[in-house]
Order: structure tokens, then C-alpha cells, then sequence
């Protein structure tokens, strides 16, 4: 709740240095919390198959590319669509010239494969996932996580804010978090393909950075 608390003010404002706190806090929690065979549990080891860790990278171009093309066949580059209301929240100049448009395009591609595919794969896809894995078993736990993930991020976009305050748009919203739900059972798959967590924050890594692609590239 208080990521997600984060989050909307960080739309707000378009600073978003607390929030990246939160995913710092996010990978600091195995190593506090968790003994090295609980790290390994929770697949904080080398890949098994390294070809698996790149194809995952490909699964998360795919599934971005995907979201995007989809939310603007339904809703166009409105700020019903996703990525045109998250770019909307980050602090970049009206204009972009080629070397501002490439410049800012590296910044938030750079940040943005950091912070939180680490922090949040190892927080669902490990230590939640794992949490719930042995109770209900690895498929339900790979549906609890990915459900957990998908409705969190409903403060990126769902819950969006305009001048006239803060409205709830329910199809996009749909669409949304049925994209990110079914992108995080590919992260999943990723991380089961690669025999370690590194597939998951892979595939992670490189849909954020497709999605900075089509912010900086086909919307700003």
C-alpha cells in the first residue's frame, strides 16, 4: 500500500526518487530476511542455461510490444492507452530534439532496467512466489504473484490523474492489468527456463526498456 501510495503522488509531481527507495528496499529484503540456502530457494543463482536468460529477454520485448500495439488499437495514443499516460508523468522538455530524445530515452531506459525489474522480481517471483509455493503449489503461486504484481502497478495507470482530479478508467484499466498479468506468467516461464531469477529480471529488464522505446519513440 505504501508503494502503491508512492506511486500516485509520484504521477502527481513526476519525481519518482522515493519510489525507487522502495525498489532499493525491495532487493535489500532477501539478504536481510533470508538465509543463502532460502536466497537459492528463491532462485538467487547462476542461470542453468544461460540461451534461456536471453530468450526470456526476448519474451519481454514481445510481450511490451504486444501491450502497446493492442491498448493503441482500442484506445489509439490517447491517455486512455497505457504508455501515453505514463509518459505523461515523466519530467522531460515539451520538445525533444534527436540528441534530447536519445539522451532522456537512455536515462529513463537505464534506470528504468535496474530498480525495478531487480527489486520486483525478487520480491514476487521469489519471495512471494516462494512464500505461497509450498501451500498451494508452484502454478497457484505463480497466479498469486502475477496477480499481486498486475493489480500494484493499477497506480501507474488506472488510477490516473488529470486537472480535474483523479478518475478510474475501467476498460483500459482491464486491459492493462490483464497485459501485465500475462507478462509476468512469461516472466515466470522465464525464470523456470533459466533455473534462476536472472530470467525473470531479464525478461523484466527488456520490457521496460521496449516500453521507453515506444514512449520516446512513438508517443513523445
Amino acid at each position: 500500500m505504501i508503494r502503491f501510495a508512492l506511486v500516485l503522488q509520484a504521477n502527481v509531481t513526476r519525481s519518482y526518487q522515493v519510489v525507487a527507495l522502495v525498489f532499493v528496499a525491495m532487493i535489500l529484503l532477501p539478504f536481510l530476511l533470508l538465509t543463502r540456502a532460502g536466497r537459492r530457494q528463491i532462485g538467487l543463482v547462476w542461470p542453468a542455461r544461460w540461451w534461456s536468460v536471453l530468450l526470456g529477454g526476448v519474451v519481454g520485448v514481445v510481450s511490451c510490444a504486444g501491450l502497446f500495439y493492442l491498448a493503441s488499437l482500442c484506445f489509439g495514443l490517447t491517455e486512455s492507452n497505457p504508455l501515453v499516460y505514463i509518459s505523461r508523468t515523466y519530467k522531460v522538455p515539451t520538445v525533444l530534439t534527436a540528441d534530447t530524445r536519445r539522451l532522456f530515452f537512455l536515462i529513463y531506459a537505464g534506470t528504468s532496467m535496474v530498480f525495478s525489474p531487480i527489486g520486483e522480481e525478487l520480491f514476487y517471483r521469489g519471495l512471494v512466489h516462494e512464500c505461497f509455493r509450498a501451500s498451494l503449489g508452484n502454478a497457484r503461486a505463480t497466479l498469486l504473484d502475477s496477480a499481486a504484481f498486475a493489480v500494484v502497478h493499477l497506480a501507474h495507470f488506472g488510477l490516473v490523474y488529470s486537472g480535474s482530479g483523479w478518475h478510474f478508467l475501467l476498460g483500459p484499466s482491464l486491459l492493462w492489468v490483464a497485459g501485465l498479468f500475462i507478462s509476468c506468467l512469461l516472466f515466470s516461464l522465464a525464470r523456470a527456463w533459466s533455473g534462476s531469477i536472472l530470467g525473470a529480471m531479464t525478461a523484466h529488464a527488456l520490457f521496460n526498456v521496449t516500453m521507453s522505446y515506444f514512449i520516446f519513440y512513438h508517443i513523445l
